[in-house]
């Protein structure tokens, strides 16, 4: 699949880090440090604007080095590139940690992954057909 992508960052375009790898690391296009303080949020710029084809989302999820070695996760991780968006890529990052990180130029601070989706219509009836389950919800299959 091509994508069309505009990059006015200084930094190359994101990339697989493997050959089997499902989503390329989004670097950050800032002018100077941000520090992340302690459970502290903010928009972190990455320079790069995308033309996704109809039915392709790119989701922007945490690094998982940068989460479990320092707490800082995307926000919103998921978050959702929309195939009609043209605006710059920005990742919300928090520091969910106790001490101060600092965000620098070109670090990779998340990740992007492509992926298909498909749009419903609401069909509305009386009811839904039966299961085992049911209307068990939040643990109601076991650990």
């Amino acid at each position: 699949m091509k994508v069309k992508i505009i990059n006015s960052s200084p930094y190359l375009l994101p990339k697989y880090e493997t050959v089997k790898s499902a989503g390329m690391d989004l670097m950050a296009n800032i002018d100077e440090a941000i520090t992340l303080h302690p459970q502290q949020t903010k928009l972190i710029p990455t320079g790069i604007r995308i033309e996704l084809p109809d039915g392709i989302e790119a989701q922007i999820r945490s690094r998982s080095g940068l989460a479990i070695k320092h707490g800082v996760v995307v926000i919103n991780s998921p978050g959702t590139i929309d195939p009609d968006y043209r605006g710059e890529i920005m990742v919300g990052l928090k520091n969910t940690s106790d001490v101060p990180v600092v965000i620098t130029q070109g670090m990779r601070v998340a990740q992007m992954i492509f992926s298909k989706f498909e749009r419903v219509e609401w069909e509305s009836v009386d009811e839904l057909s039966e299961t085992k389950r049911g209307s068990g919800g939040f643990g109601s299959t076991g650990l």
